[in-house]
């Protein structure tokens, strides 16, 4: 047997259907949503033209934009989401205490060593806005625009740790 063949063999024989449906899937939906466009007539622009030899060209929207801009901020280094718009009450009173044994059975932590302590609010909250969004006191002038942002709380992963969690944000994969 040819080195290539059983090359071949062990990669599909390691593929699962996870794997397969999480390396195709996207791609997939990405093609769907380019397909979905092409002669399809829109709410604000009319008929979407699609020229194959400029794919990267902006195109219209499907429906008329109700955004005007959209700020996407990825900053690594800076506060966590807990300190400034994730505030939690249960934690704050369970500040100091250790973490439960059910948090840390059968995972690997990167800096952990022993039996961590629970780390409540740092900072004081406060609701503001219309929405009543708890926001951290370092926040002061965001206070003001608070109910013109559109906050996204629908993200979850099981990773832990910084560098895998932001690739996974941006790449859909926590491996390098």
């Amino acid at each position: 047997m040819k080195l290539e063949d059983t090359l071949r063999r062990a990669t599909v024989e390691e593929a699962t259907r996870r794997f397969f449906l999480k390396e195709t899937l996207g791609g997939l939906a990405a093609a769907l949503y380019g397909l979905s466009g092409l002669g399809a007539a829109t709410a604000s622009a009319g008929p979407v033209t699609f020229d194959p030899r400029q794919p990267l060209l902006p195109r219209p929207s499907h429906f008329a934009p109700k955004a005007k801009r959209v700020i996407f901020l990825h900053m690594a280094g800076a506060p966590s989401q807990l300190d400034l718009f994730e505030y939690k009450p249960e934690l704050e009173k369970l500040d100091g205490q250790d973490c439960p044994q059910s948090f840390l059975e059968g995972k690997r932590f990167a800096f952990i060593r022993g039996v961590p302590q629970l780390m409540g609010p740092v900072y004081p909250f406060e609701q503001v806005g219309q929405a009543g969004f708890w926001i951290s006191d370092r926040l002061p002038h965001f206070k003001k625009v608070v109910d013109k942002v559109c906050f996204l709380r629908a993200m979850h992963t099981e990773q832990f740790n910084h560098a895998p969690a932001q690739l996974l944000v941006h790449t859909r994969s926590a491996a390098g």
